[in-house]
């Protein structure tokens, strides 16, 4: 028998009762078999594609870039957390390549865009008119728990280690660091990622009920 896929998890259903639901949504084989995607309860039994359409149509304002030269691991628990908090694109500036083990399935879910270099990712950003924010803990940049981040606006991440490129923070319309109390210079790039969307879910999303 074969390992389950990242996305299966012991949360899943079983085969639905009959009779079936009826809707383009509804994936016969999953209602058939059952589900065990790593998916929320609303979605049981829907298609990828039904799921991406829905989700097409309440997706945040912002986005989500990283820099990415050095096959940076931290990618796929980025794309995962971008999932999570309903980001409009993630984009990927450079390589093409990234382990998408973290990202446990949700880049089926989540738009994916790569740029060649930060030259193309400055100017389709500038063409979208979507701000970008810089996202490193460097002097002169404003702490993201002072400030109210823009509705609309794409968040850059460095490489976990060198972090930002020159040309990505002179590129840069904001800069904004996440304040830290203990002795490490830096905190992991996904972590950061995380923290950075959160602020921005706490500013701007409707909460659910």
């Amino acid at each position: 028998m074969p390992p389950p896929s990242p996305e299966q998890t012991t949360h899943g259903v079983g085969p639905h009762p009959r009779p079936w639901p009826v809707g383009p949504q509804w994936d016969p084989d999953l209602l058939e078999h059952g589900d065990s995607r790593n998916v929320v309860d609303a979605y049981r039994y829907w298609t990828m594609e039904a799921i991406v359409a829905d989700l097409d149509t309440r997706r945040h304002r912002f986005d989500v870039a990283i820099e990415n030269w050095q096959h940076d691991l931290n990618i796929g628990s980025i794309v995962r957390t971008a999932n999570a908090f309903l980001a409009g694109t993630v984009h990927i500036v450079g390589r093409r390549r990234w382990n998408k083990r973290g990202a446990m399935v949700t880049d089926r879910y989540q738009h994916v865009r790569y740029h060649a270099d930060i030259d193309t990712f400055v100017a389709a950003m500038r063409e979208d008119a979507r701000p970008i924010i810089a996202i490193d803990n460097l002097p002169g940049a404003q702490f993201v728990e002072r400030v109210t981040v823009p509705e609309r606006c794409v968040f850059l991440f460095g490489q976990e280690g060198p972090g930002l490129s020159d040309a990505a923070l002179a590129a840069a319309d904001t800069h904004l660091a996440i304040a830290q109390f203990g002795s490490t210079r830096s905190i992991n790039a996904s972590a950061a990622a995380a923290i950075v969307m959160h602020a921005w879910v706490r500013e701007h999303a409707s909460l659910p009920e």
